[in-house]
Parts: structure tokens; C-alpha cells; sequence
């Protein structure tokens, strides 16, 4: 964009003047809202537009998610004729990747000039999407990668489960490329690991191997990854000792450790993390709450996780369907059928299938067919042949327990009508 020549040094001092102000306003400004109320108060007054304000603006209402407002501003930047600007482009580019990935596109393709940073907002961009092809189409389009580059496309791979080839893509940008990965890089590595089994177990120990040779500060993002992973894999022990090292914790750190001991039956140690917790003054979330209830339902701690439960809206917090579930499983287990039944009378949300599937199974074990049959066919109304195969066999099973022969063959030809498919259980353990 021309801008105005003024007609002194004093005219120069008050332009720079109004440029700074004007950009440091919207820098500052206490939300995305104030800042585009900035942005056109500018607009009004015929100050003229610099690369930092509209850098600014666009990183602020970048926020708001607001399809047309990043169109208005598209608009007025074509006007301005900053779009050949390609810090101020690409930053359009990733308002345009959050709220229409189409206008994203378009944009990428009428782009002049490019950056890693462009390139790699694509490649996440397709990564949200989960169109991971098109994602390697634009990390082998790239005329220059930066460890940025290979730390976006082996998080595409890795979050849209294609864990080999995210690895494969790992070994290639160290060994062949000869890239040294940053912590976002090992981050997305470790994420995968943990999904893998023993596998990953192998891989993440040697990635924290590479942290501790190269004397990485184990901070609280890097530590709290770690943990995750160990937990996931079932190295406790290791998670334990990652979590005594890391000189600060945050509620992340506290959760992942807590659920990876109540999801491998260490119930009385979760229990004690949680107390920990609350006495080194860090606020639990919904998940943390999460992994108290199911140590809770493992060891038959009805108390206990009655009073956790209630404590989750004491905290602020929401109660989730997950909560309700697990106060429902609690019940269920300790043969406290209609309790668990009034739970789900009680509950502020609609219940879904694992819920009802929690009350069915404690009818079953504890032989209460009569509180069965009060939800059957509301739970026969809800399920999907291809995904609840085992709900199905629950409920003939059920019928078959209390002798009710014909609803139990009318249950089992529905199964066949509708190819409903139960599937087997199965370990994910490698060798």
C-alpha cells in the first residue's frame, strides 16, 4: 500500500505516533471483540493501515471464530493491498483453517509468495480434517521443511492413528534429514507411543532416553507426557518415577498419574495421589474426578464415591456422563440395583448406551430382571446394530435368566435380521 508522503518531519513524528498507538491498542487490547472495535475506529477516522495492526487485529479475532468477520477483513486487506504481505496472508490463512477450510484453501492457491509457516498451517489444517494424503501431499510440495514441518505432519499421522507411519517419518527426519526434533516434536512421538503396547513402551523409553542425554529440563508439558505415556503402556513405576522429578505439576500432571492407577486396579494409591493433590493446592478438572470414581467402583468404595461425586459440583464443575456412569457401574457392582437405577432417573443428562449397558449388567449379575425389564425397550429403541452387539446378547441373556424363552428368540432373530455383530475381546499387547 502507498502511504501518504506527509509534508514535514512533524507530520512524519505524528503518523509514526498514530501508527504505534493505534497498533499497540489493538496489541493490548482486552478482547478480540475490543480490538476489532480498534481496528474499525481506525477505519472511521482514516488513520492509515500498518502490517502491525493488521497483524494484530487478525491474530485477535483469529479468536472469535467468526466466518464473516475474517471475510470482512479479507475484504478490506485486498483493498489495503496487503496481500502480498506473507506474514499478513498467512495469518488470514489460519483464521480462514479454523472457520472455513475451503476459504483456506483458495487462499493458499492465489498466494504469492509462501513460507514454512504457511506450508505448515496447511499441513494442520489437513490434519484436522484428518485428510492425512493430502496432508503429505503439501509436506512433499514444500520446497524448504523446518523441524516445525516434520513435528506437523507426524502429529497428523499420530492423532489420525496411523501410528507406523509417524514413526517412519520420525526416523527419516533424524537420520535422514538429520533434523534435531524439538519438544513439540517428541510430544506428538510419545502421544503415539502410548496407543502402541509394548511397542510403544520400547520407543517412548528411548525417547525419554534422548530427553535425559541431551539434558532436557524436564518441565511440566514434557513430564506430564511422559507420565501419560508410562501410565497408558503400564510402566507405573516409571510414571512414578518421571512424576517425582518434574520440579512443577499442574492438574494434568496429577490426572494422568491418578487415571493410570485406577485403570490398572491400583485404586488405594489413586485415592491418595487425589489427597496429595488437594494438599499441594492444585484444583482437580472433570477428568481428574473421572479417574477418582472408577478407582472407586474397582474397589467397592460406595461411600467414597458417593462423596466424590458430590464434590465434583462443589468444585464449579460439571457433571459429565462419564460421572453418572461410573456412579451407576458403583451401585451396579455393589448390588445396589435400584439405586443405581435412581441415579439415572436423577441424572441432568440424557443417558447413552454404556450407562444403561453399566445398569443391565448389574441386573444380570445380581439376578434383578424385574428392574430389567423397566428399561428394556427404551434401551432396544437406543442401540445401533453395528456398534452394540454386546448390549443385545446382554439383554437376550437377561431373558434367558429369567426363563422368558420367546422374548429371548425374538431378541436373537432381531440380532440375525440386522447382522448385528458382537465382537470378540482382544489384546493389543505386542511381543
Amino acid at each position: 500500500m502507498l502511504l501518504l508522503k506527509p509534508r514535514s518531519q512533524n507530520a512524519l513524528y505524528h503518523l509514526a505516533k498514530s501508527f504505534t498507538s493505534f497498533a499497540l491498542a489493538i496489541r493490548n487490547a482486552s478482547s478480540p471483540q475490543k480490538a476489532f472495535f480498534l481496528y474499525s475506529k481506525m477505519h472511521r477516522q482514516g488513520a492509515s493501515f500498518d502490517s502491525f495492526s493488521i497483524l494484530f487485529t487478525l491474530k485477535s479475532c483469529t479468536q472469535l471464530r467468526n466466518l464473516a468477520i475474517n471475510r470482512h477483513l479479507h475484504a478490506h486487506i485486498l483493498k489495503l493491498g496487503f496481500t502480498s504481505h506473507v506474514y499478513i496472508a498467512t495469518s488470514l490463512l489460519h483464521a480462514y483453517v479454523i472457520t472455513s477450510f475451503f476459504d483456506a484453501c483458495q487462499l493458499f492457491d492465489e498466494m504469492p509468495d509462501r513460507n514454512s509457516v504457511t506450508w505448515n498451517t496447511m499441513i494442520t489444517g489437513f490434519s484436522r480434517l484428518g485428510d492425512v494424503e493430502k496432508a503429505k501431499l503439501v509436506f512433499d510440495e514444500m520446497p524448504v521443511r523446518d523441524v516445525a514441518s516434520w513435528s506437523a505432519m507426524i502429529a497428523a499421522y499420530m492423532n489420525s492413528g496411523k501410528y507406523e507411519s509417524g514413526l517412519t517419518l520420525f526416523r527419516g527426519m533424524v537420520m535422514e534429514e538429520g533434523s534435531k526434533p524439538d519438544q513439540v516434536t517428541l510430544g506428538s512421538i510419545l502421544s503415539g507411543c502410548a496407543h502402541m503396547g509394548s511397542l510403544g513402551l520400547l520407543i517412548g523409553k528411548s525417547v525419554h532416553g534422548f530427553i535425559a542425554k541431551n539434558a532436557w529440563k524436564l518441565n511440566v508439558e514434557l513430564g506430564t507426557i511422559l507420565v501419560d505415556m508410562y501410565t497408558k503402556c503400564g510402566s507405573l513405576k516409571n510414571a512414578c518415577q518421571v512424576f517425582e522429578l518434574m520440579p512443577e505439576r499442574n492438574v494434568m500432571s496429577w490426572t494422568s498419574l491418578i487415571c493410570g492407577m485406577a485403570q490398572h486396579g491400583y485404586s488405594m494409591e489413586a485415592l491418595s495421589l487425589f489427597e496429595m493433590m488437594q494438599k499441594d493446592g492444585v484444583r482437580p478438572n472433570e477428568l481428574t474426578f473421572t479417574g477418582v470414581l472408577s478407582a472407586c467402583v474397582n474397589a467397592g468404595l460406595v461411600e467414597e464415591g458417593g462423596k466424590f461425586f458430590n464434590m465434583i459440583e462443589e468444585c464449579g464443575l460439571e457433571l459429565g456422563i462419564q460421572h453418572y456412569g461410573c456412579l451407576v457401574d458403583l451401585f451396579g457392582k455393589a448390588g445396589l440395583v435400584e439405586e443405581a437405577y435412581g441415579v439415572i432417573k436423577r441424572m441432568k443428562l440424557e443417558p447413552n448406551v454404556v450407562v444403561w449397558s453399566s445398569f443391565l449388567w448389574a441386573c444380570k449379575e445380581h439376578k434383578r430382571l424385574d428392574m430389567a425389564e423397566r428399561v428394556m425397550e427404551t434401551i432396544m429403541k437406543m442401540v445401533k446394530p453395528e456398534n452394540d452387539g454386546g448390549v443385545y446378547s446382554l439383554i437376550c441373556d437377561l431373558y434367558v435368566l429369567g426363563e422368558k424363552w420367546d422374548e429371548a428368540e425374538r431378541v436373537r432373530k432381531l440380532m440375525v435380521d440386522q447382522n448385528v455383530c458382537k465382537f470378540r475381546g482382544s489384546s493389543f499387547v505386542r511381543s
